[in-house]
């Protein structure tokens, strides 16, 4: 006999085990953002049945970690829409764009005579109905009779 334990007993035993021990492989740092926040990556490798990258992300303070903030590029990359990290010139790139895109929607609302930073409220859409005993914008309250 091998000596190995091929009843279930055994096999969930040793995975419980195998399951308290650390990581073997702590992962490669790839990169990190201006927020601080650290990306990390195990490659695919095939020859061991893993046919997909394992990535993840450690952010920069443990108890406040907002998802929101995350740069675009480096969340298309952790999901694996894209193979390669980012590059710093590549974010601030994009950086930049949007910053123009905002500026240039800001005076293009000016010229039409809207304030740049109101949000619109819901008497501007016309198309849905208003109801009396719901809000109409949130916040606002119940519209009185």
């Amino acid at each position: 006999m091998s000596g190995k334990s091929r009843s279930l007993f055994g096999t969930a035993f040793k995975h419980f085990i195998n399951s308290l021990k650390p990581r073997q492989n702590a992962g490669v740092y790839v990169g990190s953002d201006n927020q601080g926040n650290k990306y990390f990556e195990i490659a695919a490798d095939p020859s061991r049945g893993k046919r997909h990258p394992k990535r993840w992300i450690k952010p920069s303070s443990q108890n406040v970690y907002n998802q929101k903030g995350l740069p675009t590029e480096w969340d298309a990359w952790l999901r694996s829409r894209r193979s390669d990290p980012p590059t710093e010139s590549e974010i601030q790139d994009n950086l930049t764009i949007a910053m123009m895109k905002k500026k240039n929607a800001d005076k293009i609302a000016e010229k039409e005579g809207q304030k740049v930073e109101s949000p619109v409220k819901h008497k501007d859409m016309s198309s849905f109905p208003v109801y009396d005993e719901y809000e109409v914008t949130p916040g606002d309250g119940v519209k009185e009779k």
